[in-house]
């Protein structure tokens, strides 16, 4: 532990009073050799020298008032413009909603249109396939066998088409026809699908038209509940890489336009019958019915046998969002069947959790459903009690399994409780049962009528064909019909739905003019983003939304919570408040001040905000009208004024219409000359603000270089670079040939140094990151920089701005060295060596004589190593510093000089887990106990039967008796999406100097703390530790994975020992139970 010298606490007197005698000793007389430890006035000396040192050279070399007078000097060629934040947010809100009003209309119109095309359709029962003319999506698309073999293509009658390149797709399309695309497990020449292709090719002259009326309209899609899809324009389907699963009854926005919310309890029967592949059918078909819902819907999971438990940590409803039904989903893999069947224990779990009051639910649509082998227990006690007569919740009975129970009993529930009953005999039954109620669900939708067709905006999902990352509006298409007593039809026909590019909702924010650390972003009711500068999903699955909240997109505080809960309930507001914030490279946390204002899109269910630093309250608009001066400035981006202006790179960002963009800066300034020489910035195909802001900053810092650079000798303060970067995106570096080894973003407000350097005030060192397996031979021979940063702000006519972020790059050996020497006792005239302490001359030690005795280091805000006067340690440089000195870092965090944040980032990416064997038998094969062989009920139980049936099954498919998993999309190993931890430090509010004891016993070390005036450095100097028992655990700054991955051990038994077992089986049983027929099995 660590003791302090000032200590705030009273008590207990002794070991107070024992610690600082101890410390005071130590501190007052020399050790044997002849050194103290250093007085702290010796120490608060050095630091002063170190501060003055700094600010010296960043005097100097920054140019920080030189600059300020360059902009005023300037003040003719620009104007000062305000971010009115209520304003902006009224603005970007209009747009987004007149963009999605044109959708709206284009999308109503096709789901009139559908309705009255179904209505007047007849029916036809001898309709053939030939009859029919479409294009088959799938008929040109190449599709790859999991063993490498050639696939035979399915004939196919599909119309032949020619298709162009679309920008706007990012793809080849055909703007003439609609395609259809029809799920691999549906027969495309059943009736149903027939009639359904011949009524809905009316949509396509609808289509057609709306693209007519809106040139802007993406993917027109028509998804039925008969599984067809028929979308426009036409384009070949994009196959994946292996087994294609689509069906669009399964996606996401689907689901939330086909449905009303819910409230779901899944109870799952795991009595000792079922067991074997019994039970493997309900833990799949619970996994299908998790994915027929959405964030709307409120789900828990349970399993009964003579008692119901939950089956994960969740003890009530929960949001059914991909977080919670991904652990629902994990954990049904550990049921386990057992005991003895009790229906009641089951509903009144069911009921019980349905009718809790006190938690957050969806209160619309309430359901049970119960997967079981059958029973003969009808509950009918239990169902007058918690339902009857007014039956508010619907029960859905599925019968799993191939087995000779009596189902009544089970029909009779689901139809007492206006429900339905369904049979799951195998596994090609369960993607269309499990989804089958939501016809039933769609029913009071359908009678309610236009009251219930309400356009709902999906929140952020990836498009099946390219698009990359959409929204989609969505609306139900009803079934119109009447029967012969003029009875509604009352089944949902399908949904409707348009794509909206996230981006081109983007192109509708304001970004440059809120400067590096301003942005907008939008929620939907859930409380996910739709925009955010956070949101950036690493790894995308299409089936699966993407959902990120906002409280998880950025660092959570109460008040983040009530403007979360203001925009949910579509209020407007203005907040100005104190938060943290995490740096962009996500290895800091800042507190910064920010107002936040927002204001509900209307016609939508979004909530739109903006985020503003005070200092972005005003920005620069350039206003370059000599043309002249444009061409003079212009040649400062000229390659050949580099060598004498120093190196410039150029921020990718999107000045013209025609500009190519690129990764590579140098490739990137090319296109962009290439392109000037051709148009102005005045040209109608650019953008001219950012045009003119980007010239006028390349003539300032051209005069930065001028009046400071170029008289400058930077090898004289050990220098190896100085640089300027603006909010107009330019990025200066001097002299030209640093620019090698500049790793600095090119576009200023991603590049960290520059976000962070706004938010702080003074210099703000930045080490080169190094994680903590770098290893020295990684930069053997190049020479390491330190940046030290600070922001430029003025003052204009009262307006308070900062436009710029100036700096230079130390050499990290040279600096080492003069950072021991400005910490030491030696002044100029003294040589290295001269003094000498003895046990009769005693002397306090110093990080330069004593550097064997004596660790002195400087540590940033974050906890990284900057300097030392260690020479082990300059190759560690950047390492988190508990990397360096865990026992050091350990100390300066418990006496407060560093404060910990911990939070999750849910888009992480984890790499592909080794293949692992799961549960105690191979693909969930039930292993009879020994009390079970011994026993006679058991061999003429359903249990007996359901292992005769897994032996045969494994027969036909040799791979059910392998222990690894089948995945859906891609057999592959492959990276997925992961849950990670992150932990980051930053300075705690104590900003005295510190003296304390690590009490190690025999092993004690004393230190000192201090942070540096106006940096963002801590300055500690502490004994070196001189032996290894004064042990202390190593603080964490890296991720850590937080998803729950583990899988018990497991054993295979052998396949000779299971078919023995199975002749057995078959040879004892057969005189009781019969074989069934073959097509049950």
């Amino acid at each position: 532990m660590a003791m302090a010298a000032p200590t705030g606490s009273a008590a207990p007197v002794a070991p107070a009073l024992c610690g600082h005698l101890a410390l005071l000793l130590l501190l007052a007389f020399p050790a044997a050799h002849g050194y103290s430890f250093p007085q702290q006035h010796t120490m608060q000396y050095w630091a002063r020298r170190l501060e003055q040192e700094i600010d010296g050279v960043m005097r100097i070399f920054g140019g920080v008032q030189q600059l300020r007078g360059i902009y005023n000097e300037n003040r003719n060629l620009f104007e000062v413009k305000e971010n009115v934040p209520r304003k902006l947010v009224e603005k970007v809100a209009g747009d987004i909603e007149s963009l999605l009003a044109k959708k709206v209309r284009a999308l109503k119109r096709l789901a009139n249109a559908a309705e009255k095309f179904q209505k007047a359709h007849h029916w036809q029962d001898n309709i053939r396939e030939e009859d029919i003319e479409y294009y088959d999506s799938k008929a040109d698309t190449e599709y790859d066998d999991p063993d490498g073999e050639e696939v035979e293509r399915e004939k196919s009658n599909s119309l032949k088409l020619e298709f162009t390149d679309d920008a706007n797709f990012k793809t080849k399309v055909n703007y003439s026809y609609a395609a259809v695309q029809i799920p691999t497990d549906i027969y495309k020449g059943s009736t149903v699908i027939l009639n359904e292709l011949n009524w809905t090719q009316a949509l396509e002259d609808v289509f057609i038209e709306n693209r007519k009326e809106d040139p802007s309209l993406l993917w027109q899609v028509f998804g039925s509940a008969t599984g067809v899809t028929r979308y426009y324009p036409a384009t070949p389907w994009r196959a994946p890489n292996k087994i294609d699963l689509y069906d669009v009854r399964r996606r996401p926005w689907y689901i939330q336009g086909a449905s009303s919310p819910k409230d779901m309890v899944i109870i799952v029967d795991v009595s000792g019958s079922v067991s074997g592949l019994t039970l493997k059918l309900m833990k799949t078909s619970v996994y299908e019915m998790l994915d027929t819902l959405s964030d709307d819907d409120y789900v828990n999971v349970a399993s009964f046998n003579e008692k119901a438990k939950p089956v994960s940590c969740f003890k009530h409803l929960v949001q059914a969002n991909i977080r919670n039904k991904k652990v629902f989903k994990e954990d049904v893999q550990g049921m386990v069947a057992k005991g003895t069947t009790d229906y009641k224990a089951g509903f009144e779990y069911a009921f019980d959790q349905l009718q809790n009051s006190n938690i957050t639910r969806a209160n619309c649509n309430k359901m049970i459903m119960m997967f079981t082998d059958g029973g003969e227990d009808r509950v009918q006690d239990v169902f007058e009690k918690y339902n009857w007569p007014n039956k508010t919740v619907r029960v859905f009975t599925f019968s799993v399994g191939q087995h000779n129970y009596d189902v009544t009993p089970l029909q009779w529930m689901a139809c007492a409780n206006k429900g339905y009953y369904f049979e799951i005999p195998s596994i090609g039954a369960i993607r269309i049962n499990t989804q089958e109620y939501l016809d039933v669900l769609g029913r009071p939708m359908v009678l309610a009528g236009n009251r219930a067709k309400q356009v709902q905006w999906t929140n952020v999902y990836q498009d099946a064909l390219g698009l990359g990352l959409v929204v989609t509006g969505t609306l139900p298409v009803f079934n119109l019909t009447e029967d012969s007593s003029d009875r509604k039809n009352q089944l949902i026909l399908g949904v409707m739905g348009i794509d909206v590019a996230l981006n081109d909702i983007k192109r509708l924010t304001p970004r440059y003019n809120l400067g590096a650390n301003g942005y907008v972003f939008a929620i939907d009711l859930n409380g996910y983003v739709l925009l955010h500068p956070n949101l950036q999903p690493q790894i995308i699955n299409f089936r699966e939304p993407v959902t990120l909240d906002f409280l998880d997109a950025e660092l959570e505080d109460e008040n983040k919570e009530e403007i979360r809960r203001s925009m949910i309930d579509g209020n407007d507001g203005q907040r100005f408040i104190k938060t943290l914030i995490k740096s962009l490279d996500e290895q800091y946390i800042d507190e910064v001040f920010r107002t936040y204002t927002w204001a509900p899109i209307k016609s939508t269910n979004y909530s739109l905000g903006l985020v503003l630093p005070p200092y972005s309250t005003y920005y620069i608009q350039a206003n370059l009208s000599d043309q002249i001066l444009q061409v003079k400035y212009f040649e400062y981006l000229l390659p050949n004024s580099f060598e004498s202006e120093g190196h410039v790179f150029i921020a990718p960002r999107e000045y013209c219409k025609d500009l190519d963009l690129s990764d590579n800066n140098t490739e990137f300034l090319e296109n962009f000359i290439a392109l000037m020489e051709k148009v102005t910035p005045d040209s109608k195909q650019c953008d001219n603000f950012l045009l003119h802001n980007l010239i006028l900053d390349t003539g300032i810092t051209q005069q930065l270089v001028e009046r400071v650079w170029k008289d400058q000798d930077l090898n004289t303060y050990s220098l190896l670079a100085v640089f300027a970067a603006t909010d107009g995106g330019i990025t200066r570096v001097f002299p030209n040939k640093a620019a090698d080894d500049w790793e600095e973003e090119p576009e200023p407000f991603n590049a960290s140094f520059y976000r962070r350097s706004l938010d702080n005030k003074g210099y703000i060192f930045k080490p080169p990151y190094r994680d903590a397996g770098y290893r020295e031979l990684d930069l053997e021979n190049n020479t390491i920089g330190i940046l030290v940063s600070t922001a430029v702000e003025l003052s204009i006519g009262g307006k308070t701005l900062k436009p710029a972020v100036v700096g230079v790059k130390l050499d990290l050996e040279a600096w080492a060295e003069k950072f021991k020497v400005l910490a030491s006792n030696r002044t100029d005239r003294d040589q290295l060596g001269s003094r000498r302490c003895d046990p009769l001359t005693s002397c306090e030690m110093d990080c330069e004589a004593n550097n064997k005795d004596l660790i002195c280091v400087l540590i940033d805000d974050g906890g990284f190593l900057v300097l030392s006067n260690q020479e082990d340690h300059w190759y560690q440089v950047g390492k988190f510093f508990s990397e360096v000195d865990a026992n050091l870092m350990s100390a300066l965090y418990n006496n407060s000089f560093y404060a910990r944040k911990e939070s999750y980032d849910f888009q992480s990416v984890c790499a592909p887990e080794a293949q692992s064997n799961t549960g105690a038998a191979p693909r969930g094969v039930f292993v009879p106990t020994v009390a079970d062989l011994l026993s006679l009920a058991w061999w003429t139980s359903a249990a007996a039967w359901s292992l005769f049936q897994q032996f045969l099954y494994g027969l036909t498919y040799s791979s059910w008796f392998q222990t690894e998993e089948v995945a859906g999309d891609s057999m592959e190993a492959r990276e997925t999406s992961c849950i990670m931890k992150q932990t980051q430090y930053y300075f705690s509010t104590v900003n005295a100097t510190y003296n304390a004891i690590i009490d190690c016993g025999n092993c004690s070390r004393l230190f000192h703390a201090q942070r540096l005036a106006n940096t963002n450095l801590l300055f500690v100097v502490a004994d070196k530790p001189l032996c290894s028992q004064c042990e202390s655990v190593k603080l964490l700054q890296a991720e850590e994975d937080t998803s729950d991955c583990g899988r018990g051990a497991s054993f295979a038994p052998s396949l000779g020992v299971l078919l023995s077992l199975q002749l057995l089986l078959l040879y004892s049983s057969a005189s009781r139970h019969p074989l069934p027929p073959a097509a049950c099995l």
